[in-house]
């Protein structure tokens, strides 16, 4: 069916504001206490919109269920936080949808598997992705899963190519995963399956890049996944993450690359012709490199040395547009219809512009992003879609990320520039809703660094300020929101929510997510004095923030967005 784009108008609030929606990406809402850097740091603006009106400030769910993910125990993280941002409504995400086709056994029965399924005969099945249980980007219970069904499915030699975490679960805990994982393939090798872990490193410095920002990382993982060099070769995968831990200045998320040998000091797995190839991560931006240097003819990002003509297959499709991987265990969520596009398509039609034409062009949409999250407010908030949906109506706007450096060297990062770009967007007139990511609170929050993420947090709320104060001048409306939780906790827990503290009596740092509510606050001098925010929605989310963009649009929402979280009252 031919979807009907038109929206009807909203019987009490007027079109033609200008709109800036403003993500701060690992913003949420926690006690305040040392650890929590939001309450540390000196963040004005934000402190202003939380204790103004209380009718134009409020809290919403932004992890678990309220996102798609399969439990109130998950955490939320940008991809499914924007996801539900954009589209209105609550799509089961990445690893609600591989648990249902595991626990279907309907993943062994897909295409994708099926095409893998041809190797086995004379080939080796290599797993790629990371080990930890974070549920960010994969989960080791889902890896146990597809390691048990490709060996009953006629699996005779696996190889396992682990990346640690550190970052989305405790730094340290890598040790755990990786003796879980090597009783798994002990029994497997008792039933006759040659299963192994190859290979090794840490996700932030082996593999897991993103956005194109630094293919050296992909490369090293590249050279010990597929050509079995490393600089440093083990025995077991036990004693190659003890030993590199143990190394000064080591962590889980940056440990080296490593391969497994054998006695003649033989890479025990490198993937050659005629091998399958899976890489088990569910979330797509950091699997999307990798994918490319596996799928790609044409690829001249770094010298891959050898190509090997493999079977490759994603756990999800990474890149619904691209059409990367081609081949995936697991069909992704189909997200339509999403408010961005809602929007452009109405625009083009509906609007006067603010400045008199009459020719309907007015609805014109900017996205800023810095590249870090470059894919936050476009291709996770248009439904995992990149380009644009009308290139005359939009323009998205790309900020370098400082490289080669951790993100606590320099927390402010580009945020004043951001903002900049987006004062400069709704100053030009030329724009009716300007729409930005500011990263200082995730990308800062996930190094751990306290001190560091009390100076990236001030600097967003500056950010917010210069935008604010660019809705004031021109006369806009303002929604200011996050994707999730992260900044406002630092620190592990114990049940009665005390600091945990590690054997020689440090507390022990939470570099992850949380699953914590974050704000969303309205208002702007285009705002109608009447609207507010209704108490009559039951256990509001970051999904309903779309509907309620589109009412300060003048728009109201289709029938099956999740409700808006406005009302505007007579009086």
């Amino acid at each position: 069916m031919a979807t009907a784009w038109t929206l009807p108008d909203h019987p009490k609030l007027p079109k033609g504001k200008k709109v800036a929606v403003v993500v701060l990406d690992g913003w949420g809402e926690a006690n305040p206490d040392e650890y929590n850097c939001i309450h540390v740091a000196q963040t004005p603006v934000m402190d202003s919109l939380k204790n103004g009106a209380p009718e134009k400030w409020r809290l919403v769910k932004a992890h678990g269920t309220a996102v798609g993910l399969p439990s109130d125990d998950d955490m939320g993280n940008s991809e499914v936080g924007h996801n539900a941002l954009g589209a209105g409504r609550i799509f089961a995400q990445g690893a609600k949808l591989v648990d249902s086709a595991l626990a279907s056994g309907k993943i062994f029965d897909g295409e994708g598997f099926k095409y893998i399924k041809e190797s086995f005969d004379n080939g080796t099945l290599h797993l790629i992705g990371l080990l930890s249980d974070g549920g960010v980007h994969s989960r080791l219970d889902q890896v146990q899963l597809l390691l048990k069904g490709a060996s009953e499915r006629g699996a005779k030699r696996i190889r396992v190519h682990i990346l640690t975490d550190g970052r989305d679960v405790l730094d340290g805990s890598s040790v755990g995963f990786v003796e879980t994982l090597e009783n798994d393939l002990s029994q497997l090798r008792e039933k006759g399956v040659d299963a192994r872990i190859a290979s090794g490193g840490g996700r932030m410095y082996v593999t897991m890049d993103r956005y194109e920002n630094d293919w050296s990382v992909v490369k090293r993982g590249w050279d010990a996944q597929v050509l079995g060099e490393a600089p440093h070769k083990f025995k077991n995968a036990v004693e190659a993450v003890k030993t590199l831990r143990a190394e000064p200045g080591a962590n889980d998320q940056y440990l080296p690359p490593f391969v497994i040998v054998d006695e003649s000091g033989s890479a025990v797995g490198p993937i050659v012709d005629g091998d399958a190839v899976v890489t088990f991560n569910f979330r797509a931006d950091r699997m999307t490199m990798l994918a490319k240097a596996l799928e790609y003819a044409d690829f001249d990002k770094f010298d891959r040395v050898r190509v090997p003509k493999i079977r490759y297959a994603g756990m999800l499709q990474y890149d619904g547009e691209l059409l990367l991987p081609k081949r995936y265990l697991v069909s992704p969520p189909e997200i339509d219809r999403t408010s961005g596009e809602y929007l452009v398509k109405n625009g083009v039609r509906t609007f006067a512009c603010r400045h008199g034409h009459t020719d309907g062009t007015s609805f014109v949409d900017k996205v800023i992003i810095e590249t870090v999250k470059f894919g936050h407010v476009t291709f996770f908030w248009n439904g995992n879609r990149s380009g644009y949906f009308d290139e005359s109506k939009e323009e998205y706007v790309e900020v370098p990320s400082d490289s080669g450096i951790t993100f606590n060297v320099k927390p402010k990062m580009k945020a004043v520039e951001i903002a900049e770009k987006a004062r400069d967007a709704l100053l030009s007139g030329k724009f009716d809703q300007v729409r930005v990511n500011l990263p200082n609170g995730d990308m800062v929050g996930h190094t751990g660094d306290i001190e560091a993420t009390v100076v990236a947090c001030k600097a967003a709320d500056e950010a917010v300020k210069i935008i604010l104060d660019a809705v004031e001048q021109v006369g806009g409306i303002y929604l200011v929101t996050a994707d999730h939780g992260n900044a406002e906790d630092m620190v592990k827990r114990n049940k009665a929510g005390k600091p945990l503290l590690d054997k020689s009596g440090a507390i022990q740092i939470l570099t992850s997510h949380t699953l914590q509510p974050v704000p969303v606050a309205i208002g702007g001098p285009g705002l109608h004095p009447g609207v507010k925010f209704r108490s009559d929605v039951e256990t509001p989310g970051l999904a309903n923030v779309a509907a309620t963009v589109m009412n300060l649009h003048g728009f109201e929402a289709p029938a099956d967005y999740e409700p808006t979280l406005i009302e505007v009252a007579d009086n």
